[in-house]
Formats: C-alpha cells, sequence, structure tokens
C-alpha cells in the first residue's frame, strides 16, 4: 500500500469511532501492535528529542526501503509513534521525505492532543523525515 492508501485507511477507521475516549482506545490499541524496537537499540542517539514522555525510534534500510521500529513508555505516545509507523515504515527515503501527513489533521489530532502530545508527534514526524533524508543522501 502507499503512504496515501495507509493515511486514507486510517481516516476510515477512526471516521468509525464516536468520540475521542473511543479514538484514544483504539490509539493506545494500536500501540499495543507495534513493532517493538530490539532491547539493544534502546540506546538515547534512538530517542526523539522534543517528547515529553521516552520514545525510541530505530531506522533500518531493507532492500531500499526504510523501516522503523519504536516504543515509548507512556501508553498514548506508544499509540502515536506506531500510527507514524504504520503509515511510513516500509517505504523508500524519497517517500517518506515527500510525505504530506495529511491524517494527522483529518483525524482529529491537531485540536485533541494536548500540546505536550502535539509536540511530540511533531517530533517524532521531523525524525522519521530526517531519517528519511539522511538515507537518501546515501544515495538508498
Amino acid at each position: 500500500m502507499t503512504i496515501i492508501e495507509i493515511q486514507d485507511e486510517l481516516i476510515e477507521d477512526f471516521a468509525f469511532y464516536q468520540d475521542w475516549m473511543e479514538k484514544y482506545e483504539y490509539i493506545i490499541q494500536l500501540g499495543k501492535e507495534l513493532p517493538l524496537i530490539d532491547e539493544a537499540n534502546k540506546q538515547d542517539q534512538y530517542i526523539i528529542k522534543g517528547c515529553q514522555s521516552k520514545v525510541w525510534l530505530f531506522p533500518e534500510v531493507k532492500d531500499g526501503k526504510l523501516f522503523f521500529t519504536a516504543d515509548s513508555d507512556a501508553v498514548i505516545t506508544k499509540g502515536l509513534v506506531s500510527l507514524m509507523v504504520k503509515v511510513l515504515s516500509g517505504h523508500s527515503p524519497k517517500e517518506i521525505a515527500e510525505a504530506d501527513l495529511y491524517f494527522i489533521e483529518q483525524i482529529g489530532l491537531k485540536e485533541h492532543l494536548s500540546p505536550t502530545r502535539a509536540n511530540g508527534l511533531l517530533s517524532m514526524v521531523k525524525q522519521m523525515k530526517l531519517y528519511a533524508l539522511a538515507f537518501q543522501a546515501q544515495g538508498i
């Protein structure tokens, strides 16, 4: 699936839930399904700066595609990073770097996250795109 198709699917999934408590529960559930980062990669260099909670994000290139594994010490944050991994992982660095992540606004995250969580989400997006640009610069 393309990044656009994954975003459209998430928008549909979120539309199914009526209120924000149900949507938060769905985000938490996504966090429980997150492919976890290897414990050996839970190093300071993979911590996302700008998140109130600890969030580790590990990038790995396989066959020209960039894959992410992640973890967090907070359930909502873990769910948020799992959303980002779901959308961006498994695509080329160029696709990730150029992705328009419109789903964040369309599912209502911008207005329903606390300012600190919204900043954390922005930091996740920024870090994933920076990894993509770095790998792209290496010709991957």
